[in-house]
Parts: structure tokens; C-alpha cells; sequence
């Protein structure tokens, strides 16, 4: 794992970078809100992907002075278009890099930043390759949703009452390949025993089925 810096706009995002062997696609990770590169959730599901052989970037989408904002006001956890921005920026930073640049792309979003990946997807679907939202919410990606390309799985949890409504609508409102998987038993943060290691499987699943192909 490298550390990394991402210049996006007039802010610079920290992140970590893991790229295995052989690998070919490169998943970002859009965390939701109040959470950052270092979530132990994204990790666990960083080191699944990184085990099937899947590249990782984790970064934090707010600055540590935004983030410190946040915390206070809660202000920029629900700005999808500023999420959704620092993706694509952080995006094209790994089309620059030598060690990216040739690796297919996937985004994988939980809670808000579900949202932004569906709306980074959208944004610049010639880059996008597959979408995975976690106890996401796709329907905050509003206008964005009919135009999304890329591949995407929404999963959420059995007990996640709300949340599975809300991707239901989103889904619905889709005209790419979509599927909704719902995790038995499972609440909003997959703390469940197994829940987590569902989450990851299905999610590597899905970018290997998707990210691995030579469409070109």
C-alpha cells in the first residue's frame, strides 16, 4: 500500500493506494458521511477485493478542514455534486498515474457516497466500468440516474427498511444493468456476523465479473 495525494480543484485529498499483482481494474472507494480512508468497514472490503487480485484507492473526499466543517454542520455530507466532483477528479488523477492508468475503474460507494458514485458515473461513463452501492443512497443521485452506464449492484441490508425503499426507487429509475441484493438480517452498517463478508464477496463478485472483461 502507497500513500497517496490527489489534487482536486484547489484541494488536496490524501488516500491510499494498493495495487496487487496482475491486477486489472482499480476500484475507488466514495465513503459516505462522516467517515474517511480509514473506515474499518471499506478496508475489510478493500483487502477482499485486493485478495481477488482487484486494485484499491481509499481517499477521504473532504479536505481535513471540510471534514472539521462537517462535523459541526453536516454541511457538505449530503453535496453530492461536490462528492460526486472529487471523484472524478480522483478518477482522472489514476488515468495520469503509470501504475493506474491502464487499470479498468469501479467505484464502490456506501451511504451518501453511493449517491456520488452513481453521479460520477454518469459524469464520465467512458471511465466508470462498474458501480457497487453499500447500504447506499442511489436515489440522491436524482437526475443522474437514467444516465448511468455502468453495470451497478445495489446492496442493502434484510433490516434496512428505509434504505431498501429508497433503492428500490432509485432502481427503478435505471436504465443500465442493475440488480438489488439484500443481505438477510443485515442493518444499515452490515455489523451482523457475516453481513460484512457478504458485502465484500458480492462486491468482488461483481467487479470481476465486470471490470475483468475485454470489451474493448
Amino acid at each position: 500500500m502507497s500513500e497517496v495525494e490527489i489534487q482536486a480543484g484547489h484541494a488536496v485529498l490524501s488516500g491510499n493506494l494498493t495495487i496487487p499483482d496482475e491486477a486489472v481494474a482499480l476500484v475507488l472507494f466514495a465513503h459516505g458521511s462522516g467517515s474517511s480512508r480509514h473506515s474499518p468497514r471499506n478496508q475489510f472490503v478493500a483487502r477482499t477485493l485486493n485478495e481477488a487480485g482487484l486494485g484499491t484507492l481509499l481517499f477521504d473526499l473532504l479536505t481535513q478542514e471540510e471534514e472539521a466543517i462537517d462535523i459541526q454542520t453536516r454541511e457538505h455530507r449530503f453535496n453530492i455534486g461536490l462528492l460526486a466532483e472529487r471523484l472524478v477528479h480522483a478518477t482522472k488523477w489514476a488515468k495520469q498515474q503509470e501504475r493506474t492508468r491502464d487499470l479498468r475503474i469501479g467505484y464502490f460507494g456506501s451511504s451518501t457516497g453511493g449517491g456520488a458514485a452513481l453521479v460520477a458515473a454518469a459524469e464520465i461513463p467512458e471511465d466508470a466500468g462498474a458501480v457497487v452501492s453499500r447500504g447506499g443512497r442511489p436515489d440522491l443521485a436524482g437526475d443522474a440516474l437514467p444516465k448511468v452506464q455502468a453495470p451497478t449492484l445495489l446492496i442493502v441490508g434484510g433490516n434496512d427498511d428505509v434504505v431498501i425503499e429508497l433503492n428500490e426507487m432509485a432502481r427503478d429509475q435505471m436504465r443500465c444493468e442493475v440488480k438489488l441484493e439484500i443481505v438477510p438480517g443485515a442493518t444499515h452498517l452490515f455489523e451482523e456476523p457475516g453481513a460484512l463478508e457478504k458485502v465484500a464477496k458480492l462486491a468482488s463478485d461483481w467487479f470481476g465479473a465486470h471490470l475483468a472483461r475485454n470489451d474493448e
